[in-house]
């Protein structure tokens, strides 16, 4: 009875988890394309040998890598922050912590359309503000690689700053107050006590937002898919400044029909993902080992 209890799951994750996964494997080592299926045979790894000279590739995995630094960087930093501060005694502390929430909950396609308003090159908000500044000239978001960059990375922080400071916060309060009394009659300041005591106690929690970010942010998709006038192009703007790799695989698979060499692509980003999560473990780790 209990391996019946429970096999439904592993059902399930062989149907639409375990085949998918091997069957995208095997599609990876041919040359299968949807517009010409005479062209379907063995490539072997031919098609991972072709990402090696892609230049569209690289040019993608350059972008996914800049947004990615641009949108987890401050975000967990932020986030970090905001979470210290709602971890002290505030007024209307239960409203804060339940804003917190909202960017998350909203819709990333409705979110993601109101930025579009926002980063217009003429009547945007954001130029709007920078002008208060001094900066006269408009902004055309969308015409190089740094301000598209920034403009996406800036969707991506708006909805996650807020669910990355909620888990923070949930760590923050297994922290016995003790520790703060003791540190502050040693003259601890609020800065020190937040990153020699907060954040090397928290230090798993960091890890965890760490992996996920690094997984979401070198997956992106939907914000720069939206961000271009023409979103079923999947261009990434007139000269791709800002494709990412997930967005090049769709226009591959789905634009070009060539599934095998999208296949390649999706492996090769799986593996990128493995290496880069393991290095930010690593360094979080470190960081924060040296911080106790």
């Amino acid at each position: 009875m209990p391996y019946v209890l429970i096999a439904p799951f592993f059902i399930l994750f062989a149907i639409f988890g375990l085949f998918p996964l091997i069957f995208n494997g095997v599609v990876a080592l041919r040359t299968w394309r949807l517009d010409d299926p005479a062209q379907d045979g063995w490539a072997g790894l031919g098609n991972f040998e072709k990402l090696l000279s892609d230049e569209d590739f690289w040019n993608a995995l350059y972008n996914t890598f800049g947004i990615f630094v641009l949108s987890t960087i401050p975000q967990l930093f932020l986030a970090i922050c905001i979470a210290f501060l709602l971890n002290r005694q505030l007024r209307g502390k239960i409203w804060f912590r339940v804003s917190m929430l909202l960017p998350y909950i909203t819709p990333v396609t409705a979110s993601t359309l109101v930025f579009l308003v926002v980063f217009g090159r003429d009547t945007g908000t954001a130029n709007w503000v920078l002008s208060l500044f001094g900066m006269d000239d408009p902004i055309d978001w969308r015409a190089g690689k740094l301000q598209s960059w920034i403009a996406i990375a800036t969707m991506v922080n708006w909805k996650w700053i807020g669910y990355n400071a909620l888990l923070y916060l949930a760590a923050m309060q297994t922290i016995p107050r003790d520790i703060y009394e003791a540190s502050a009659l040693d003259g601890a300041t609020a800065w020190k006590q937040l990153w020699r005591i907060t954040v090397p106690m928290i230090l798993p929690v960091v890890i965890f937002t760490v992996v996920l970010s690094t997984i979401g942010g070198l997956q992106l998709f939907t914000e720069p898919m939206l961000f271009e006038p023409n979103p079923a192009a999947a261009t990434g703007g007139a000269n791709g400044e800002w494709q990412t790799i997930a967005q090049l695989i769709y226009k591959t698979g789905w634009k070009n029909l060539n599934l095998g060499y999208a296949a390649a692509m999706s492996w090769a980003l799986f593996l990128i993902i493995v290496i880069v999560a393991a290095v930010n473990t690593l360094l979080t780790s470190r960081l924060g080992g040296g911080r106790r």
